[in-house]
């Protein structure tokens, strides 16, 4: 079975009719979760669409809304306010509980991000609570509706009503929600809050400061993470940008929504409707998809995917052989350097290393024997973030190097390929089982 979006509908506590999509995996969920849209945006912005989309390719149920008054809910959106938002998440919530899944991971986009913070405390099922270009305080709002003007009242007529713009739309405004706006505090919500948290803030945010960003991870308690989008902007207009906090989401959420970790408390992964084995630790099982390039990893219990951009004749579905393996590097080369470091007590704080591949000329390459042809070059470059001296960070450099992974591409290798026996007709214990 493919991945699905079916039509939602669910009551809010007003018992009007909130239209959302149910974005459902292709195998069983890993975990069910909440997509809350930015302010005025809906469930089928770019942002909304494109990263629910992304999260159930990686194995997660996600559930996106229109806002009371917005798309096709039902409900005047003059007459809501940021409670009433966070009550609509709550209502969202009940209602994938009914069907029996409760929300384990929230997802909020701008102010949609600060609505899950104040939702997460009122959802005992909530694990994970992830923010995409948040405001610290949801009055920062204010500023922005009411630039230029007199900050609150100026702009408001006589029954309290106001005609406002932001990014180029206008809509009915009245005073009581920018009123509502000021009684809200996410970071004292998250000084509270018993749930993982994912800051994600663009650098170049020019909506919603970095700063509030910074703000709400240092108002959150372990455990806590955060991400600069780097070269994003506020709505995520880039399907790059979109993919990119979807891969990150999903490996993060992963750790933090309660699966289970016990070997044998693990339920056999199931992908296109087929249930797969688990393989043995150590191992790697790699089997061919449903489309021309895809393929289906499963590495223990994880499932992955790999496939070559549309450009290559692919369905870009996952990274590429390449990019696994500059991942398996990189990784590699990140663990290295936190353990050493960690051993040491030197203080480093975050490590990265972004990795290129690329074919050059022999005679381009100083420390290649080939004098002719072709050959591979690999350019990883480590950013080290931390009050580090300078032979710190050079011997670092030369414990990159070290990494496993560097020295198997490295080193002479020895490389063995053969082929499987034919199994017998019916016998499908090495492939899919279901």
């Amino acid at each position: 079975m493919p991945a699905t979006t079916e039509r939602f509908e669910f009551r809010n506590a007003a018992g009007q009719s909130l239209a959302a999509r149910l974005e459902l995996p292709a195998r069983e969920p890993l975990a069910w979760g909440l997509f809350a849209h930015c302010f005025t945006c809906g469930k089928d912005s770019h942002a909304a669409t494109r990263i629910a989309r992304a999260l159930s390719d990686r194995g997660f149920a996600v559930l996106r809304f229109d806002f009371t008054g917005l798309g096709g809910s039902e409900g005047d959106f003059e007459n809501t306010d940021f409670s009433s938002n966070v009550s609509d998440l709550v209502a969202a919530a009940e209602a994938l509980e009914a069907r029996g899944e409760a929300p384990a991971l929230l997802v909020g986009h701008s102010l949609g991000g600060a609505a899950v913070i104040e939702a997460a405390r009122r959802l005992a099922s909530v694990k994970a609570v992830a923010t995409l270009g948040a405001p610290a305080d949801p009055a920062h709002l204010r500023e922005l509706l009411t630039a230029g003007g007199d900050h609150a009242g100026a702009a408001f007529d006589e029954d309290g009503r106001a005609e406002v713009s932001l990014g180029g739309r206008s809509f009915g405004l009245r005073r009581e929600f920018l009123d509502d706006l000021d009684r809200h505090a996410p970071t004292d919500t998250l000084a509270a809050l018993d749930a993982a948290l994912l800051v994600l803030h663009a650098p170049d945010d020019d909506i919603v400061p970095i700063e509030h960003g910074e703000r709400l991870f240092a108002a959150a308690h372990q455990p806590r993470a955060f991400v600069s989008l780097d070269g994003a902007d506020h709505l995520l207009s880039d399907p790059a940008d979109a993919a990119y906090v979807a891969t990150l989401l999903a490996a993060w959420a992963a750790r933090h929504v309660g699966a289970p970790t016990q070997a044998g408390d693990r339920p056999r992964l199931k992908v296109r409707g087929l249930a797969l084995p688990r393989v043995p630790e150590g191992q790697v099982l790699v089997s061919e998809g449903t489309t021309r390039h895809h393929q289906r990893i499963i590495a223990g219990h994880h499932a992955l995917a790999a496939d070559e951009p549309e450009s290559l004749g692919g369905g870009d579905s996952g990274p590429t052989p390449y990019d696994l393996l500059l991942a398996g590097l990189g990784a590699c080369t990140s663990m290295t350097l936190r353990m050493y470091a960690d051993r040491k007590g030197w203080p480093l704080e975050h490590v990265s290393v972004r990795l290129s591949h690329e074919r050059i000329h022999a005679e381009d390459c100083a420390d290649c024997e080939a004098g002719e042809g072709k050959v591979s070059r690999i350019e990883r470059v480590i950013e080290l973030t931390g009050h580090l001296d300078g032979e710190q960070r050079v011997r670092l450099l030369e414990i990159a190097d070290r990494c496993p992974v560097h020295r198997t591409i490295t080193e002479p290798k020895d490389l063995v390929t053969r082929l499987a026996e034919p199994r017998a007709r019916g016998d499908r214990s090495e492939g899919a089982d279901g």
